[in-house]
């Protein structure tokens, strides 16, 4: 099923609405196919074929909201959903805040960001792939003992969206991958490490045998871990990590988050959230990128803009909704982030350990400790003990805990070793001081 086809369904879907009596609606429907394929110790262990297709219908009559969604395309499914939302819709209670977004704020000529980049994969091609991924991690030291597998995805999705502004938009993207899952040592000392590439252009993805050989890498680095003393030391998140630690902060300062005043940020706008220097730009319209797109799913049209200049909080992340509920204007962020760049110019990884000199590099984190309410940062983590700037053992089984806001305040610097993979772009981060718990 392509776009028109697509584009023909929110169409339909949306006069269909307005003859039931409802004043606004939206609707999306999407089609996705990929292929993933699976190879561990030389054999297939997994080969799927995805096909999914939805469909989701919104409407309002006056502020009473009801939805409804079915995976069916068809006449009859579509007709059925969008009655089923009239009829809940008729029951609701009414919401002052619920709505469209505004037209004036819909998208005009989107414009083309270079999503849709397929790879023709073939089912051999790709059990090919993942067969010299595993076989390259696997080959590259004697200590390497197991595999959990090396993994192919691709897939390619189909998305439109419509309202009853008159606003009809679609665009296709893909998504590629490749990652290898390897095993070190043996008995009680084993570890466990992987490595990914992933994107949305399959030529700017690694080789097979780089992904395989940096899995390799890492998990080897993993052998003899120890528990060490506690303390209170600087901590460095690598790239990889430093988005997800970054993501705390953007759901602090998320609409739901502020107008349900639950966030450690409250009333922060204006306020010094990070040190001096530090830039967060949104550019949701980087050619190519993983969280690119023309416009957010209620249509808004996505444009730059800054977070946070020279330290300091500018912006909230809204939608409509939440926009709302708090006096302001969506900032176009229905459905998540876009790209958020964040300024670096420290260096590489190594020259952030070297400006450490003593403390510890987080390789890993596990467990859900974070209270985004009160700030409350408590994880545990392995990873490696940093003396004079160098590895010098790796680290297990302890707890890094601290307080988002005293560590978003003590970040000492940003490396230039940006990850791409993400929503979130940023280098590696190096933080003045975390409590460590050991022994």
């Amino acid at each position: 099923m392509n776009s028109e086809q697509l584009e023909s369904i929110v169409e339909t879907s949306l006069a269909r609405a307005g003859a039931q009596g409802a004043t606004q609606a939206e609707a999306g429907a999407s089609v996705g196919t990929g292929l993933s394929v699976t190879v561990r110790r030389g054999e297939v262990e997994t080969l799927e074929y995805q096909r999914d297709r939805s469909f989701t219908v919104t409407v309002y009559f006056g502020h009473r909201k009801g939805s409804a969604s079915t995976s069916d395309l068809s006449s009859a499914a579509i007709t059925e959903s969008v009655e089923k939302a009239c009829s809940i819709a008729r029951y609701t209670a009414e919401d002052p805040y619920a709505g469209l977004a505004d037209a004036e704020l819909m998208a005009q000529d989107p414009p083309d960001l270079r999503l849709d980049q397929p790879w023709p994969l073939t089912p051999d091609q790709a059990i090919s792939l993942a067969t010299v991924c595993e076989a390259a991690g696997l080959d590259a030291d004697r200590r390497i003992s197991n595999s959990e597998g090396g993994t192919v995805h691709t897939g390619r999705g189909v998305r439109v969206y419509g309202n009853s502004h008159g606003f009809l938009g679609s665009y296709a993207s893909t998504s590629h991958s490749m990652s290898c899952v390897l095993v070190a040592g043996a008995g009680e000392g084993m570890e466990r490490d992987y490595w990914y590439t992933s994107g949305r252009d399959p030529n700017a993805l690694l080789s097979p045998e780089e992904v395989g050989r940096k899995a390799a890498e890492r998990t080897l680095l993993r052998l003899g871990g120890r528990k060490i003393e506690t303390c209170t030391a600087p901590v460095i998140f690598p790239a990889e990590l430093a988005r997800g630690f970054l993501g705390n902060f953007i759901s602090a300062i998320r609409g739901t988050a502020q107008y349900r005043r639950a966030s450690f940020l409250l009333d922060a706008l204006g306020q010094p959230v990070f040190p001096a220097g530090v830039n967060i730009d949104e550019q949701p319209h980087i050619p190519g990128a993983v969280a690119s797109v023309p416009f957010d799913s209620e249509g808004v049209a996505t444009s730059d803009r800054a977070l946070v200049a020279d330290g300091a909080l500018q912006s909230l992340v809204l939608s409509s909704y939440s926009a709302r509920k708090l006096g302001l204007q969506t900032t176009g962020n229905a459905g998540g982030i876009h790209n958020l760049v964040v300024s670096g110019g420290a260096g590489s990884l190594k020259d952030l350990m070297a400006a450490m000199g003593r403390g510890f590099l987080v390789n890993e984190l596990m467990g859900q400790g974070v209270n985004i309410v009160t700030g409350d940062y408590s994880r545990g983590a392995s990873g490696f003990w940093v003396e004079n700037g160098e590895i010098a053992f790796p680290v297990t089984e302890i707890t890094i805990a601290g307080n988002l806001r005293e560590m978003l305040a003590g970040i000492r610097a940003i490396g230039d070793d940006v990850d791409v993979r993400g929503a979130i772009r940023t280098g590696s981060i190096l933080l003045e001081n975390m409590r460590i718990a050991g022994d």
